[in-house]
């Protein structure tokens, strides 16, 4: 199956929208989204995906009934701070990241074959690539979907992206945003 992965929207609704596309177009079988979406409005964007919509959320998601209301609306499921799902036997863990004490004992405890997190903005791995191995928890973060503004501090890459994962060759692929 196909899983595409997302985390920090932070309201970039043109590159949610492309992110949107791309995944329809790769005929994901399920999104998970690592938190950070800020507006409950950015959310209702994903009731154009063609697919299962997974969340948690992120520090910035300060109105969280009304983030956890447009998740029922659209169909999608809110697993609060910390989720977890099972998809072709692969057990992932979602956490946005926020807590990195909290990140590690999770990557620690070997509970998950993956962890998906957000919250640094920085990708993880730094390249594409493959799971080679199976021996401990291994760490998805897709960086940010949001692109680098001025109206909003941190560190943004010029375009946003996301990520692709296949759970048959475990192969996981960046994509960047074009907005």
């Amino acid at each position: 199956m196909k899983v595409g992965i997302i985390s920090d929207t932070h309201d970039d609704i043109e590159n949610v929208q492309e992110a949107i596309q791309i995944f329809n177009k790769n005929k994901v079988d399920y999104v998970i989204h690592a938190g950070d979406y800020v507006f409950p409005g950015i959310v209702k964007e994903f009731k154009n995906l063609n697919t299962k919509f997974i969340g948690v959320l992120g520090n910035n998601d300060g109105e969280k009934d009304g983030i956890s209301k447009t998740f029922m609306e659209i169909n999608g499921e809110l697993k609060g701070d910390l989720g977890e799902i099972e998809i072709d036997g692969i057990r992932f863990g979602i956490y946005h990241g926020t807590n990195s004490r909290i990140k590690q004992t999770i990557h620690r405890s070997q509970i998950y074959d993956i962890l998906i997190c957000g919250h640094t903005h920085k990708k993880e791995p730094k390249e594409s690539g493959a799971i080679k191995s199976n021996r401990e928890t291994f760490i998805l973060n897709p960086g940010s979907a949001h692109r680098k503004s001025a109206s909003i501090s941190g560190s943004f890459e010029e375009t946003g992206q996301i990520m692709l994962f296949n759970t048959e060759n475990k192969a996981y692929e960046f994509v960047y945003l074009s907005k």
